[in-house]
């Protein structure tokens, strides 16, 4: 016996959500405890590098197993052709239609829910491991600054090193919107955002002050050449700031936000004293 394990994951064109994934990796984890030879087929688009469809011949299984999701469209009737040969298994899906030939092409159907049966999903029995929590705050172009901005290239370094940590990341904007259910309505709501996460990734002056507001240590980058409002606000804060210049240095990115997520972080901004405002307005009484 040797079974290929697939699911929309596995397609060319499917989608590798963090269900699916899990559900392969909890069905892959009981076959191996079975000691049942196994593969798993990925997406190249998903995980390049690794066993694909067009790479996994019928002939070399036995069996295919179909794992999470709904039971429809032409990709999983193009498994059943594909692998004629082998015995087709679904289990832990959805079938929203029960003479759809995506499902009557399994030998067996092990459904989560089908207009009459309900199961716990495959995704709670995979394991997963806590990774950090990173709220990113990027500043819009800042026409103010000139030619000194560098927005774009610091996005693009910042965003690609972001994109290689294993970390979970949480795009943020400081903009507030009362009709616009992705935008937080008032400061209080965006604070508390912040507050949920282990460290704030910001190229905002306000993605710097409100994430020390909050609690949560910032790596702070500023995207002007030469330091813009971001440093000058870092120098008023006593907190670190990583220069235009340095923020496609992978190092220098990797070890401020080790620093970040260590116990040596204190967060937490002196507050500012408006004591000069109100002697001006109390002078020109």
């Amino acid at each position: 016996m040797r079974v290929l394990l697939t699911g929309w994951a596995s397609f060319l064109h499917g989608e590798a959500t963090a269900g699916d994934v899990l559900s392969l990796s909890a069905v892959a984890a009981v076959l191996a405890d079975a000691k049942i030879d196994h593969d798993v087929a990925w997406s190249p688009g998903f995980r390049p590098g690794t066993l694909h469809l067009p790479d996994a011949p019928a002939g070399d299984y036995t069996h295919v197993v179909f794992a999470c999701g709904p039971l429809h469209g032409p990709q999983v009737r193009w498994l059943h052709e594909r692998y004629a040969a082998c015995r087709r298994i679904a289990v832990g899906v959805s079938v929203p239609d029960a003479g759809d030939p995506a499902v009557t092409g399994f030998h067996r159907v092990l459904a989560r829910d089908d207009h009459g049966t309900s199961e716990p999903d495959l995704s709670l029995a995979g394991a997963v491991s806590a990774t950090p929590v990173l709220g990113v705050v990027l500043a819009p172009h800042q026409p103010e600054y000139g030619g000194a901005g560098r927005h774009d290239e610091v996005h693009a370094g910042l965003t690609g090193w972001l994109a290689g940590l294993d970390c979970a990341r949480v795009p943020l904007d400081t903009r507030l919107a009362h009709e616009d259910w992705q935008r937080c309505a008032t400061p209080d709501q965006f604070v508390s955002a912040l507050s949920k996460m282990d460290a704030v990734v910001t190229t905002r002056l306000h993605g710097l002050v409100l994430g020390l507001k909050a609690g949560v240590p910032v790596v702070a980058v500023d995207p002007v050449a030469g330091g813009g409002k971001v440093t000058a606000q870092g120098t008023a804060l006593g907190w670190p700031v990583v220069a235009a210049e340095d923020a496609a240095d992978t190092g220098v990115l990797d070890a401020r936000l080790k620093w970040c997520l260590s116990p040596d972080a204190a967060a937490g901004p002196p507050v500012p004293r408006l004591s000069a405002l109100v002697d001006e307005l109390a002078g020109t009484r």
